[in-house]
């Protein structure tokens, strides 16, 4: 894995504009960042990434059976017990899933090591699935990469399947949803719409704030139609935790991402999965903060539901300690520290997305701390072929 310092595309503000990439640039700074690349060999891709993250993805499906059928595991979760038979009932029911993505610690030699589980509102979809294949594309027919150059990307195809795979299952009218002034949300919801319209399936979009409910408890659109699937670019757990997800129970409604996604999209999902497969190469040490083990030098505490890196307090092995502001307050869970690579002076996380149940790409986001936050850059990245020990490009 090396990072190729390289010259941006000039065009590629208007390439941006064309494709809708309206939160390239947030609050002044970029975000979209293609003055470097990564390039992987196809061995670190399929052994070190793409293995993992099935099996780590088999385990956490594992798991689930176990929680929902357990009052202790749930509180655990914290998650409000309120909302314990509507997650079961999803799970028994194998109510369709969209979408995840898993982030890993990984320097191009050892295994990859899991730091948390997005897997209800994962966000750098649509610069992960369709902007960087641009790049890419716009960059071989430049000629300043090889035909031979290849990308760990099959998300939009494997999205707009996943949407015809469902889709039957799905009563409608199918809406998608967002906060209203987040561009990054509502530029990835109008991605995902995208993709549901390739897959054939007729669906609107609305704001969160406008989604109304009816005197019996049923969610509405504008047009005062009861809304009969809704994916919600929203967490699951501010669902549970707002007035208006009260109604969840009885409404009637099928959520994407399902209710039971609020199991792992927790990050109580990394000390249960640390318990029942402890040691494994991919996972890191974690504890639930009010009876963890012990863990080597450093630890990294967070609490069970945060966001783009805020509220993290860590403390390195030397003693320093970085913390990250933010709303989110615990329960909390203690993970073992184990630091992003540094390199150039910058920090890669890598994001390894799941569709379905299928593994099928990578995208990779930079900080200048350990601590990767919403202010993060996206990096495209390339498979490069492994020639006499060498990479070439």
């Amino acid at each position: 894995m090396r990072r190729i310092t390289t010259a941006a595309r000039k065009n590629w503000r208007e390439r941006a504009l064309e494709a809708g990439f309206a939160f390239h640039t947030i609050d002044d700074s970029p975000y979209w960042d293609e003055s470097a690349y990564y390039a992987f060999t196809l061995r670190q891709i399929e052994n070190d990434i793409e293995t993992p993250t099935a099996d780590l993805h088999a385990m956490a499906l594992d798991l689930v059976d176990e929680i929902v059928a357990s009052e202790e595991r749930l509180r655990e979760l914290a998650i409000p017990p309120a909302f314990w038979d509507l997650i079961a009932r999803s799970w028994r029911a194998r109510e369709p899933h969209l979408y995840g993505r898993m982030d890993f610690a990984y320097d191009g030699d050892g295994p990859a090591k899991l730091y948390e589980l997005n897997y209800d509102t994962p966000t750098s979809l649509y610069e992960a699935a369709f902007f960087q294949w641009q790049w890419l594309d716009d960059r071989q027919r430049a000629g300043t990469l090889p035909r031979t150059a290849d990308q760990y990307n099959s998300i939009h195809e494997s999205l707009v399947e996943a949407f015809g795979t469902i889709a039957p299952h799905l009563p409608r009218p199918f809406h998608f949803a967002a906060v209203r002034d987040s561009i990054e949300d509502q530029g990835t919801v109008d991605y995902l719409r995208d993709c549901a319209l390739q897959a054939g399936i007729d669906c609107d979009k609305l704001a969160i704030e406008d989604i109304g409910v009816t005197a019996d408890g049923r969610y509405t659109d504008l047009d005062d139609r009861v809304i009969g699937t809704l994916f919600k670019l929203y967490p699951l757990e501010d669902l549970f935790a707002d007035d208006f997800g009260r109604h969840l129970p009885s409404a009637g409604l099928r959520l994407i991402e399902p209710p039971w996604k609020a199991v792992l999209s927790n990050k109580g999902i990394l000390p249960m999965l640390w318990r029942k497969h402890e040691g494994h190469p991919n996972l890191l040490p974690a504890f639930f903060d009010d009876g963890y083990g012990e863990l080597p030098p450093g630890w990294v505490c967070k609490p069970l539901h945060s966001r783009e890196g805020a509220n993290i307090d860590m403390r390195l092995p030397d003693g320093t300690r970085l913390k990250s502001d933010g709303p989110y307050r615990g329960p909390w869970i203690r993970q073992a520290f184990h630091p992003l690579p540094r390199i150039a002076g910058r920090n890669p996380l890598l994001g390894s997305w799941v569709v379905g149940d299928r593994v099928c790409g990578l995208g990779i986001r930079e900080d200048d701390s350990l601590i990767t936050r919403d202010t993060a850059r996206f990096v495209p990245h390339v498979i490069v072929e492994e020639e006499r020990g060498a990479l070439v490009a």
